[in-house]
């Protein structure tokens, strides 16, 4: 059993952090004190490969693997939370669906521009009445005959949605009708941003991640061309089930690196600052916090890699994608917190960055299924019990 990377994943790592020292540190707090999206940064992601890195160079990506693309999100998240959210949405949610269920045209018309960087991709799946309950989806598709196949008609609206306003292609879920015991029939559609009928609503506050987009999509007669559909009718509920499983990884990755930049910074601050004639690192209440972030945030990473190791093995990591997902939230809640109490008066003002990997990290315990959720998958795995 080998636990270290590869050369190719280890100079993927390195890459990373030099362009993020380089290009990306120096413009964070201006992104997020004006809560502006990083065009320019996202911009340069897409030559460099870092937009497609799970997708097939036949699709547009870089054809590496999982454990590349949850590298790649820690390394992000250990400097910038927002930029690393950004990706993750554009990559797991995006592109990921159009991989699993595209057809061969739409890969080309759609994956392609996406995984290359020249267009950024959104999923839009939760509602104002429809969050940890997907199946409570209430946006509608109706088939209507027409020229060239017809066209499905779409009714509603999406809520907390990543890249907002920002994305040039979402992905949606509809109900396009009723099975026959009388649940609903949830698909899938490709929505250009340009589509007639659809907009974008109002843009979310938020506690933290203020350089990432979130908000509103709405849809009024918004209609779609018939070969739109992803998957079969019907498909959605199956396919969004699949990219949720992957997406708990990424954001294992981004709560990691959250969790990694907060320690980093505690490390550092503890050599550095000192009281009653000493490094307060010296003392054994910070050394012991220390200790407790040091061994969390190792065992995170350990899970977060495990599950992508196993979904590159094409081995069912569905409940290993839920342990890491749950246990590295909850690390990166607990580590960030840790690191603005030994950073003391000024872990609370902005000057020091931990107090916003703190509000960054509270996402992680909500996004891709909420810790609560997590703990319902993981009983119901491991009981091999199903609720009727």
């Amino acid at each position: 059993m080998d636990f270290d990377l590869s050369a190719e994943h280890t100079l993927l790592r390195n890459t990373i952090r030099d362009f993020c020292a380089r290009e990306v540190a120096q413009v964070i707090d201006q992104h997020e004190r004006e809560r502006r999206f990083p065009t320019d940064v996202v911009a340069m992601l897409g030559p460099m490969g870092l937009l497609g890195i799970p997708i097939p160079e036949e699709e547009g990506g870089a054809g590496l693997d999982t454990l590349a693309y949850a590298i790649a999100v820690e390394e992000f998240a250990r400097v910038w939370g927002s930029l690393a959210l950004i990706v993750a949405a554009h990559t797991s949610l995006g592109c990921g669906p159009l991989h699993l269920a595209g057809t061969p045209e739409q890969k080309e018309r759609f994956l392609v521009p996406m995984a290359q960087g020249r267009v950024l991709g959104a999923y839009g799946l939760t509602e104002p009445e429809a969050g940890s309950d997907s199946g409570g989806t209430r946006t509608t598709a109706r088939f209507q005959d027409g020229p060239n196949g017809g066209c499905w008609e779409i009714n509603g609206r999406k809520r907390f949605i990543t890249n907002a306003g920002e994305a040039g292609t979402y992905i949606v879920t509809a109900r396009t009708g009723s099975r026959d015991d009388g649940s609903p029939e949830i698909s899938a559609f490709v929505v250009p941003a340009d589509t007639p009928g659809f907009s974008v609503g109002r843009l979310e506050e938020k506690m933290g991640l203020h350089a990432s987009a979130t908000g509103e999509l709405l849809f009024e007669a918004c209609r779609v061309p018939a070969d739109h559909m992803l998957g079969g009718r019907g498909d959605g509920w199956k396919l969004f089930l699949q990219i949720l499983d992957g997406g708990r990884i990424s954001i294992g990755a981004m709560a990691l690196g959250l969790a990694q930049g907060a320690l980093d910074a505690s490390i550092v601050y503890a050599r550095e600052r000192r009281q009653f004639g000493r490094p307060i690192g010296t003392f054994q209440g910070v050394a012991f916090m220390v200790a407790d972030m040091s061994t969390e945030v190792e065992a995170a990473r350990q899970m977060v890699y495990r599950a992508a190791w196993l979904k590159d093995q094409g081995r069912d990591y569905g409940l290993a994608a839920a342990h890491a997902k749950l246990f590295a939230s909850e690390v990166s809640q607990r580590a960030t917190n840790d690191a603005v109490q030994i950073h003391g008066g000024y872990g609370y003002v902005e000057e020091y960055k931990v107090e916003r990997f703190l509000r960054d990290a509270k996402l992680t315990e909500i996004g891709e299924g909420t810790s609560q959720i997590q703990r319902l998958v993981i009983g119901r795995k491991v009981l091999d019990l199903r609720v009727q």
